[in-house]
């Protein structure tokens, strides 16, 4: 092979280039991308004095993907640890620490929940270990096997607000399997949905070792770093506002339309991957992997927005931030506290982030920006207390359509794609939207789709 073209400059492209480069290095490396900048959902901007994300803003330690990339990429010295992970959850009533020990929100006991759910709630939940065993064929909703087994509060003030805050999704209709596969593996041999809790974390604490190491870490300068990091590495070549609307196959491997529709150029390729999310995927290849088409359309996408705010510096009892599950009322869904989670990120100012919009609830995100970020401002400053509650400096970034929705059946979706497009070697595809919306996520699918391009 001579050329690879990436399609998509988000965090999976950009690892895929990277990882090419490291296996193949005097491939020539052409990466696409429809918009006006690299980084898909990594994105920082400047806020107080600091780079400050307004994408994704921290990565799971405790798995090695994106630690191991950013070592890599020769920014292991600028790793830095939260200062303090203790959150809480907004309900009507006032906040409560969000207990320690559960999966997603799913706890392993009634232990620490005293005060987050009523007295009845809790002893729903204590209750469910003398219920008859699991049972459920295929796939199902998160929602829907938890309400059953261990009532409502326990999805409404628990699951939903960790489970909606990575997935900006709904319980009632993510997937189990997809979601919470750790919970899900143990559930077939597990009494209860307790005990299953209780084995996920049990399996985790031994596979991960360093059981007391950080759960989470970014980087100084913000994880919207590392697109040009990873660029500068590749060596590839970034061509911006480049769409790709058409893929073709030929004797000696792919031709791609690249560019306006009306005055098309054509690219070769040697290889092909498709990075991009999954309507735009299902455009590219509905003529050269027909069955991955439906699949493909079958996977939704939610839209939400951030709004980073730089207050006057004041004491706030917040720990690293709120969770705020739709029960409460709110606009806001979650809010970080950055200038206490994060010590780069101390001094002069209180540095916050919120986040606004669910799947199926883009209304709230159909004001101006103006409008939006003055409400959000307001209710981050009634949610935290604040004393001066003008913000000094704000930030909008919006995310339309930009995270994709594990419904249920979101497997075999993935499934059906992956074996259609393996069937045309030479072609791959890979991204948040099949195994992992996550930072370490993504860079795992785009290694997978190294390894399957070069098998």
């Amino acid at each position: 092979m001579s050329r690879l073209v990436v399609v998509g400059a988000g965090i999976t492209g950009l690892a895929a280039a990277f990882e090419w480069r490291r296996r193949r290095p005097d491939d020539e490396i052409v990466v696409l991308e429809a918009g006006d900048r690299i980084g898909g959902k990594l994105h920082r901007v400047e806020l107080a004095g600091h780079w400050y994300d307004t994408g994704a803003e921290a990565v799971l330690a405790r798995v090695p993907e994106a630690v191991a990339l950013i070592e890599a990429l020769g920014l292991a010295d600028d790793l830095v640890e939260p200062a303090t992970l203790q959150a809480s959850v907004v309900l009507p009533d006032g906040r409560h620490p969000l207990p320690a020990g559960t999966v997603l929100g799913v706890p392993a006991s009634a232990e620490g929940l005293d005060g987050l759910l009523t007295a009845d709630g809790v002893a729903r939940v204590r209750a469910e270990a003398d219920l008859p065993p699991v049972r459920f064929d295929g796939d199902v909703a998160v929602g829907t096997l938890l309400r059953e087994r261990l009532g409502d509060e326990v999805v409404d003030r628990l699951v939903e607000p960790l489970l909606g805050g990575v997935y900006t999704g709904r319980a009632d209709e993510l997937s189990l399997a997809a979601t919470m596969p750790a919970l899900a593996a143990q559930l077939p041999g597990a009494p209860s949905v307790l005990a299953a809790a209780a084995a996920a974390r049990e399996v985790g604490a031994r596979g991960r070792g360093d059981v007391d190491g950080p759960v989470f870490r970014t980087v100084r300068a913000g994880l919207g770093s590392l697109p040009a990091a990873l660029v500068a590495a590749a060596r590839a070549e970034v061509r911006l506002r480049t769409p790709a609307h058409g893929l073709r196959r030929t004797p000696h491997g792919f031709e791609l339309s690249i560019g306006p529709a009306a005055a098309p150029e054509l690219l070769t390729a040697d290889a092909v991957l498709v990075a991009a999310p999954a309507a735009k995927a299902a455009r590219l290849l509905s003529g050269i992997v027909p069955a991955a088409v439906e699949p493909l359309q079958g996977i939704p996408y939610a839209s939400m927005a951030v709004v980073a705010m730089a207050f006057p510096a004041q004491d706030v009892d917040a720990g690293s931030g709120l969770l705020v599950p739709p029960v409460a009322g709110r606009l806001v869904k979650g809010v970080t506290v950055s200038s206490s989670k994060w010590r780069h990120l101390a001094g002069e100012a209180l540095i916050v982030r919120a986040s606004v919009g669910r799947f199926r609830g883009e209304a709230e995100l159909q004001r101006s920006d103006d409008d939006l970020t003055t409400a959000v401002v307001g209710d981050v400053a009634d949610l935290l207390g604040l004393s001066r509650p003008q913000p000094v400096e704000t930030r909008l970034v919006r995310w339309g359509g930009g995270l994709p929705q594990y419904l249920v059946g979101h497997q075999s979706r993935v499934d059906a794609i992956r074996a259609a497009v393996s069937g045309v070697p030479g072609l791959a595809i890979a991204g948040a939207a099949f195994r992992g919306v996550g930072v370490p996520a993504c860079i795992r699918d785009a290694h997978h789709a190294v390894d399957a391009l070069l098998a």
